[in-house]
């Protein structure tokens, strides 16, 4: 089994320590072969909203020299962890947000990957502004149609994990072990309703609005998902 790791800042904080905890908890139950990858460095460009990626092959990008590996690993991969800090208003970072436009081409209204249907995400933050910071990744997901999308936020009120109280820490290690045990274990469900919602509007958006001789709808003819869903 495979998992991709993208960290949302290159700060080997209390985020990080957290993700480490909960990559102990998961080779418990098997072998599992780790990538690792850190924000910015591996999409130092942000993304200008040129939009080439949404009207033609996301090769097109002028940054396609990154996303090309990124989509890669993430394509290869069973699982996929999502590691944020929350920053201003509580919100992402602005590198992790980037990934996420740069990666957008992959939502279900332009060109959509089979792969991600069978995929699994979990996504793990600390801070005060948890709930606000993985809600947005949370959706994107959802609309890349990754099978099913788990999250763990810590609000520890703290700069380090060892200044919290000992009953905190082993509170908070308890709820690792058990969504590291519930994540491993997990088998493929029925899409979500959200996933199949978006399928249709996309099907019944691109035949009546975008047309033939247009890159999403040309590229969901060559798919085949007018005729089948790709889930």
């Amino acid at each position: 089994m495979k998992a991709t790791i993208f960290y949302g800042s290159p700060r080997k904080g209390n985020t990080y320590l957290v993700v480490k905890k909960f990559m102990d908890e998961l080779l418990i139950y098997g072998n599992i072969e780790f990538s690792e990858f850190f924000l910015p460095n591996i999409m130092p460009k942000f993304c200008i909203g040129c939009q080439l990626c949404l009207g033609s092959s996301y090769e097109n990008c002028p940054h396609s020299e990154y996303t090309k590996p990124i989509l890669t690993e993430i394509l290869s991969s069973d699982m996929l962890i999502f590691a944020t800090p929350h920053y201003g208003a509580s919100m992402m970072p602005a590198c992790m947000k980037n990934l996420i436009d740069h990666l957008d081409f992959l939502n279900l209204v332009v060109a959509p990957r089979k792969e991600m249907f069978d995929k699994r995400a979990f996504i793990l933050t600390t801070g005060t502004g948890s709930k606000a910071a993985i809600k947005p990744i949370k959706k994107w997901l959802k609309h890349l149609g990754v099978n099913r999308v788990y999250s763990l936020g810590f609000r520890m009120f703290t700069n380090k994990w060892c200044s919290m109280s000992k009953s905190k820490q082993l509170r908070f290690e308890k709820k690792l072990t058990k969504s590291a045990k519930k994540f491993y274990k997990l088998k493929k469900k029925r899409p979500y309703i959200s996933t199949i919602f978006m399928y249709y509007m996309s099907k019944a958006i691109l035949k009546k609005y975008v047309k033939e001789g247009n890159y999403p709808y040309d590229y969901w003819t060559e798919q085949g998902y007018f005729d089948k869903r790709p889930f």
